[in-house]
């Protein structure tokens, strides 16, 4: 049978090789992530066969993976406490209705209080304390005995070896890697001459079980349950609902599944629980660690006894569980093309999988050392992840699913677009020949609406300017005649008049807009505003070194290096501009040596010092701003602009649809306001 998954079983013979790929994969996945058949196939494969087997009772096999944890594919000789099972799952808002529907029926009347947290995608282990120490940690195995995997003491994050009070009790919950965790485990397994991970969560599974390792990596741990260990157990803990569990747990100085991301767990109807499951779902994309659906817990101990436990479930307890982000297809081939700075970057050509609901056939790549550093081949089975609106991107191949007819993949040996040398010397590789590779694309950027912003030069029309050699950079734009311009195709008087006002215009944009035009490697627009508010002169900017440059928030040692590089690369471009007089100041920034003598004048700004979050959509005078012009305009009335919401946060400005970084905010306590409300505040700035 092939490893897609049926939506329907026809016949028995159908039902058999059903239950045998279940099963294989199941062990494959629990085992060391091997599986080729990704969470969403595998739930789709589950369902299959339950259906089946509802229909045809008679027929059910010992060996099917329904009603069994982790589908039967895994045990251990520890025995558990109490059983440690896995969750069914819902799929949508109807099933859940439906499920809780049900649970009411079975208490005999409605749910005392719900209990919502994220349903975290690691290994579930069950930590036990004797005296507050920590003395060993069991996997769940078959949810009646798992593996002992004591050895990883000391290596995992919010798991400490020593509680704040000497109490005996069990703590379970979810051992992961946090994505830089992911990535430091890989290039560790991999400098030891293991193969990649397929993605973290077998990361964390088989880097657990991992007894003699030449190395050791560090794990994060959230915890989402406890009970006695023995009767010398914490006194009173089975009677705590689990919201009550949690406080108790985070007390004893353990990071619970409440810290996993900012929010309550408690909720008094199924309408706060939906609510929370769509805040839980839009911050998927920003976590820092894998989710793969939401749990939605009764909360009351007396609701949880009195409902009681399946086989593998307890009955009080549902997965929500979210569109899959991470799916397996095949690696097909790699294209390489060439971007505005010359840098040349792989593109994976994959067979078309869905993911989320959309239909993935090109994955990133990122360089030719993150293809070697990941042992890609063409013909590969990959895992290949997509997270919100961020840019598909493969994971690892799964090497176990290798046949030996895989490929390896072809580096090329000249530019692919010019056919140019290569510099290697960094791990992004770029033509020598540098922006002037790919000409349009670096102008395209240039006079684009967040940097120079110069109406009527599309694309289209940035082409007809290269190959007519009016061009050959952005500065040549502003030696433009009206002569060389009403002689090209499709350019009237209107046109061509509108064309150069707009580049006249673009002179006097501010020296944030002026270098974002530039396109230095590793600074975009937040990036360029920070470099030239801290410089405040493009001459200053230029005759800082490597040191001074990383006096600016964000750049690091590796970042200035190349940073300082570049800026002698087109040191003739940014004197041409300076030549037809393009603006070369930031309005209103003073060069570092005189930043103490301005701070009066600064703190009278009406967001002095402050750190501002703009989430959702902005209504009124600030509906037609880009978010990069609303940090702009956060940064000219004296604030900091910032993406994340923080303990450092001063404000947020939330608009239409603002999600889970207004949800932070008000567990923060940080004061949030509309956008009416904050284009009043910093009217003086605006237009």
């Amino acid at each position: 049978m092939s490893n897609v998954a049926p939506t329907a079983i026809v016949d028995e013979a159908a039902y058999t090789a059903a239950v045998e790929l279940a099963v294989s994969s199941s062990a494959a996945y629990y085992g060391d992530g091997s599986s080729t058949v990704d969470d969403d196939t595998y739930d789709q494969l589950v369902r299959a066969i339950a259906a089946w087997e509802a229909e045809h009772p008679e027929q059910v096999r010992a060996d099917s993976p329904t009603g069994k944890v982790a589908g039967g594919a895994v045990t251990g000789d520890v025995p558990h406490t109490r059983p440690m099972l896995s969750l069914d799952n819902v799929f949508s808002g109807e099933e859940l209705l439906k499920w809780a529907e049900g649970l009411e029926r079975r208490l005999g009347g409605p749910v005392a209080g719900w209990a919502v947290e994220a349903k975290l995608d690691g290994l579930a282990i069950s930590a036990r304390y004797r005296e507050g120490r920590l003395v060993q940690l069991v996997t769940r195995g078959d949810g009646l005995a798992g593996e002992d995997v004591s050895h990883g003491i000391g290596q995992i994050v919010g798991l400490p070896a020593e509680l704040a009070e000497p109490v005996t009790v069990e703590v379970r919950g979810e051992v992961l890697f946090t994505t830089a965790q992911f990535e430091t485990a890989n290039t560790l397994r991999m400098a030891h001459g293991g193969t990649p991970f397929a993605n973290p969560r077998s990361a964390a599974a088989g880097s657990l079980r991992a007894k003699d390792r030449p190395y050791k990596v560090e794990f994060t741990f959230f915890g989402y349950g406890a009970l006695p260990l023995a009767e010398a157990g914490p006194e009173g803990l089975l009677a705590l609902p689990h919201t009550g569990v949690m406080e108790y747990v985070a007390r004893l100085g353990v990071q619970t599944s409440a810290a996993a991301l900012p929010g309550p767990l408690g909720y008094g109807d199924l309408e706060g629980v939906t609510a929370r499951i769509a805040e839980i779902a839009a911050a998927r994309a920003e976590l820092a660690f894998g989710i793969d659906g939401i749990v939605i817990k009764a909360d009351g101990a007396e609701d949880q006894e009195k409902a009681g436990l399946s086989s593998r479930a307890p009955r009080w307890a549902i997965a929500y569980k979210l569109p899959a982000d991470t799916r397996t297809t095949v690696l097909r081939g790699v294209e390489w093309a060439v971007g505005r700075t010359g840098i040349i970057a792989p593109r994976a050509v994959l067979d078309p999988v869905e993911i989320d609901g959309v239909t993935v056939t090109y994955a990133t790549l990122h360089n030719p050392a993150d293809i070697t550093r990941r042992d890609l081949m063409i013909g590969d089975t990959v895992s290949v992840k997509r997270a919100g609106d961020v840019i598909p991107r493969v994971e690892a191949p799964l090497v176990q699913a290798r046949t030996g007819e895989e490929q390896p993949i072809a580096f090329p040996e000249t530019c692919p677009r010019c056919g140019g040398a290569i510099d290697r010397s960094q791990e992004r590789w770029r033509c020598e020949l540098g922006r002037a590779c790919n000409t349009v694309a670096s102008i395209s950027y240039a006079v684009g609406r967040d940097q120079l912003d110069i109406e009527g030069l599309g694309q289209t029309r940035v082409v007809q300017l290269v190959e007519a050699e009016l061009i050959a950079d952005f500065a040549d734009l502003f030696a433009l005649t009206r002569e060389q311009l009403i002689g090209l195709e499709r350019m009237g008087d209107t046109s061509t008049d509108n064309l150069l006002a707009a580049i006249e215009a673009a002179k006097s944009r501010p020296l944030s807009r002026v270098f974002a035009a530039l396109g230095v490697r590793g600074t975009g627009r937040s990036m360029s505003r920070r470099i030239a508010r801290y410089f405040a002169t493009m001459d200053l900017i230029r005759a800082a070194d490597v040191d001074s440059v990383q006096k600016v928030e964000g750049i690091g040692p590796e970042k200035a290096v190349v940073l300082v590089a570049e800026l002698t690369e087109i040191a003739p471009l940014i004197d041409k501009l300076a030549s037809f007089g393009v603006n070369m100041t930031e309005p209103g920034a003073t060069p570092p040596s005189a930043e103490e003598e301005t701070v009066p004048e600064a703190s009278g700004l009406p967001l002095a010092g402050m750190s501002v979050v703009v989430t959702g959509g902005m209504t009124g005078p600030l509906e037609s701003l880009s978010r990069n012009e609303m940090n702009e305009l956060i940064e000219r009335a004296g604030g900091k602009a910032s993406s994340s919401v923080s303990k450092k946060t001063a404000l947020v400005v939330a608009g239409e649809k603002a999600g889970s970084k207004l949800t932070k905010a008000t567990d923060l306590g940080i004061p949030v306001i509309t956008p009416d409300e904050f284009a009043e505040r910093v009217a003086d700035f605006l237009g």
